[in-house]
């Protein structure tokens, strides 16, 4: 009794990366400048003092800024942490 091997071509292992969501921060004529620079330091650990002034600003003058573009999970999280201190934000997909 012969045993045949049967070859299989070999899988394809590309990956495609995680889809990326932008957090972005909406100006609003409720919160102060400097609560929205503390808002943003305390939920986005990774943000550098300069860095959350210049989001604060750019929403400021243009309406919205993006804060940071990463996976939906730790997007949700950061939009939710920022609602949290009573700042207005939305997640959407980058493109």
């Amino acid at each position: 009794m012969a045993v045949e091997t049967i070859e299989r071509p070999a899988a394809s292992t590309l990956r495609k990366p995680a889809p990326r969501y932008r957090v972005i921060l909406h100006n609003d004529d409720f919160n102060s400048m400097e609560h929205v620079v503390e808002s943003l330091l305390k939920v986005v650990p990774s943000l550098t003092m300069p860095q959350a002034v210049d989001i604060m600003m750019q929403a400021h003058a243009a309406g919205k800024a993006v804060v940071i573009v990463c996976a939906l999970e730790h997007a949700e999280f950061y939009c939710e942490g920022l609602q949290n201190f009573g700042l207005t934000c939305s997640i959407e997909p980058e493109e």
